[in-house]
């Protein structure tokens, strides 16, 4: 190693201190252990290229950055948390500030060496607005820059970067997750017949499907393609779609085989410009019949006039005009507006209320004969009525291709929807509501009215009601609310919960055993000794849960608090059960999941760690949930559960569970593991439509 690094040094043009600054950074242990915050989810991934585990404080920017440098073939070493830089920059206020820093890696590359720094996009801007002499965005190379960072760096010959989650690809990220277990194998080969086999098909069938290939395959395995894929036998684009998503993920004998495939399939193909069929029955309307260019300038009860080029007028009755049209022998000559259509039909489709949904299809069922040209005889409906319907009918067919979307009325934006007191009575009430009632005073509202009353007779201004104010402080309840009033946690359980729509790694994962997740809980139910039959208090489970397809993996049972033993515990479970662990861990703050010897078992077996947020129990969900299962379906029919001492008034002696207690561990912790692995393990989940066992396979 120090023969390679001084034959790495001697190619490129390094000062002598910047030489000491790497071999400092080389010799040095991570500067600081890091923690994740309020927010973010930290933790460690174990590292084949370091052959150490590197932490990271975000599984949204670090993280991924952290698999971008593992499989870079230009990274030669990276570095977590290297020691600390100093940063010479002016204020805002003009101010000279001298800050230490702790940059979130420092990376050796092929060429070049230096720092790192990751943040989110957005954070970078708040950053720039309040220091912006040390992080500013360029135009001309559509980079973040921190020049304090760059000066230090240039000093020693080295650079300085800012990494923002912008320039991440997640599909990338994705594709690295699910086969990682597959480049971290040493031990997968795929027999000489079978990748024969498949690589006959890939090469007779470019651009043949994942899908396609994974249920032609006699004989192979999906191990065998994904293992041919890593060894680069047989090439897809791992930046272009998602391996999980096998039926748009296209496979070629190798690189040059997609390119050729991409340009053939990619090739634009030049049209002629499409002509409506619909027709808007409106004057000014331009139609085509016969070949003939034709302007509506009459659009009467009964009857249509069309003018020609050379002013020849054309009479047809109404009920004629519109059968050509059904018929597609008068067609629309004009073009269609160039607007994102599909994006307005549906916000037009989902700002309608049930109100008027319905009256949409009362109208449509009441022109729908109109529109097969069989009008009803007894029509109790205006025919002005139905003669408007219609017509915003085919302009909705014509300008979004449907025209139901004409047919809704949208009443709830209809009318005058301002606010009807004064602005400057607004304005005091605002005040009072930030300044006086969202404080940590926690005031009540009829008090704060009382003082917002007194100074608007003293400024000459309409006081409001209090129902009008009590109205006012409602529509501001939330999570901001409540987070001024009572703080952050009390706030925590109106903060708004987003699905995972975008597309960053899924939240539970794209296969079995890639997420797995470690919580303790103490049953509700009281244990006896088995020989003398005392009450022994509750027991602690531990469940190791499968993200993917919700499978308990693993189960432990203790008196014992949860601790290091209790997690390595179910983790020898899991292995002794499935042979093998999760990819990833996903734990809380316990201090039982930060001991040496948890970190360094999931390090030894390669598996990363992350550590959820502290007091947001929604990363835990999925153990969370499982944990109320168990309680509703197995604990809470056992003999001396503990659900009556919620209700401490109604417990007597002769029903306290303590007194009832009759399991023991060992007989309680067998049939828990008949519920968990036979029970629960083959039931229908509500989430999966299936069980999680059929969903783990």
């Amino acid at each position: 190693m120090k023969e390679q690094f001084e034959q790495w040094v001697a190619r490129l043009p390094i000062s002598e201190a910047g030489q000491k600054v790497i071999e400092k950074v080389r010799s040095s242990e991570p500067s600081r252990r890091v923690g994740g915050g309020s927010k973010n989810v930290s933790g460690r991934y174990p590292s084949r290229k370091m052959g150490v585990t590197i932490q990271f404080e975000s599984h949204r920017v670090e993280l991924p950055i952290i698999y971008q440098l593992e499989y870079d073939e230009d990274v030669l070493e990276f570095y977590d948390q290297p020691p600390q830089i100093k940063l010479d920059y002016q204020a805002s206020n003009g101010r000279r500030l001298g800050v230490l820093h702790t940059p979130d890696f420092f990376v050796i590359r092929t060429n070049l060496a230096g720092w790192e720094e990751c943040k989110t996009e957005q954070d970078l801007k708040k950053l720039a607005e309040k220091s912006p002499n040390r992080y500013f965005y360029s135009e001309e190379n559509n980079q973040w820059h921190c020049p304090p960072g760059e000066d230090y760096a240039n000093q020693f010959g080295l650079y300085y970067r800012i990494r923002s989650d912008r320039e991440i690809n997640w599909v990338l990220q994705r594709n690295l997750q699910f086969l990682e277990d597959y480049y971290r194998s040493q031990s997968l080969v795929v027999e000489e017949a079978i990748a024969q086999s498949l690589l006959a098909v890939v090469s007779s069938q470019p651009g043949i499907t994942l899908a396609e290939l994974l249920n032609r395959s006699t004989g192979a395995k999906s191990d065998d393609i994904y293992t041919l894929i890593i060894q680069e036998q047989i090439y897809i684009d791992l930046n272009a779609t998602p391996l999980a998503e096998p039926e748009r993920c296209l496979i070629f004998r190798d690189q040059q085989t997609a390119s050729a495939y991409r340009l053939i399939v990619e090739q634009p193909s030049v049209s002629l410009p499409a002509i409506s069929p619909v027709v808007n029955i409106v004057t000014g309307t331009l139609v085509s019949w016969d070949g003939k260019g034709l302007n509506i300038i009459h659009v009467g009860e009964t009857e249509i006039i069309l003018c020609a080029e050379n002013n020849q007028l054309i009479e047809l009755k109404k009920a004629v005009f519109e059968n050509l049209v059904r018929q597609g022998k008068i067609t629309s000559l004009q073009t269609p507006e160039k607007t994102d259509v599909s994006k307005e039909y549906w916000q037009r489709f989902y700002q309608a209320s049930p109100e008027d949904q319905a009256e949409a299809l009362e109208r449509y069922k009441a022109i729908e004969p109109y529109l097969n040209g069989h009008p009803p005889e007894n029509e109790t409906i205006p025919a002005r009525t139905i003669r408007d319907w219609k017509a915003k009918y085919l302009t909705a067919i014509q300008k979004y291709g449907c025209g139901y979307i004409g047919l809704l009325s949208h009443r709830s934006v209809k009318g005058n929807r301002q606010r009807k007191l004064p602005e400057e009575t607004l304005a005091v009430m605002e005040k009072f509501i930030l300044e006086d009632y969202e404080t940590l005073k926690q005031k009540r509202m009829w008090e704060v009215h009382a003082a917002l009353v007194r100074a608007c007779e003293q400024a000459g201004v309409i006081a409001p009601s209090y129902k009008a104010f009590t109205k006012e402080v409602q529509r501001r309840t939330g999570y901001e609310q409540t987070k001024k009033r009572q703080g952050h946690r009390a706030a925590y359980q109106y903060e708004s919960f987003y699905w995972e729509l975008t597309t960053t790694t899924p939240r539970h994962g794209d296969r079995p055993f890639e997420i797995g997740h470690i919580d303790h809980t103490p049953l509700d139910v009281e244990l006896a000794c088995s020989r003398t039959g005392r009450n022994l208090k509750k027991p602690w489970a531990t469940f190791l849960v499968d993200a993917y397809s919700r499978r308990l993996l693993a189960v432990y049972l203790t008196f014992d608090s949860p601790s290091y033993r209790s997690c390595l515990m179910v983790l020898r479970i899991c292995v002794q059960r499935h042979g093998r662990l999760p990819q990833i861990v996903v734990v809380d703050n316990g201090a039982e999941f930060h001991s040496v010897y948890f970190e360094t078992l999931l390090a030894t077996f390669e598996c990363t760690k992350k550590q959820r947020p502290p007091a947001k129990a929604r990363f835990g969900s999925v153990c969370e949930r499982l944990f109320g299962t168990a309680n509703t379906e197995f604990v809470y029919n056992l003999r001396a559960n503990t659900q009556i001492t919620r209700n401490v008034r109604q417990v007597t002696k002769s029903v306290n569970p303590k007194n009832q207690a009759v399991w023991t561990l060992g007989l309680l912790y067998e049939y828990l593991c008949t519920w968990a692995y036979e029970v629960y393990d083959t039931d229908e989940h509500p989430a999966l439509f299936q069980s999680p066992r059929d969903a783990s396979v």
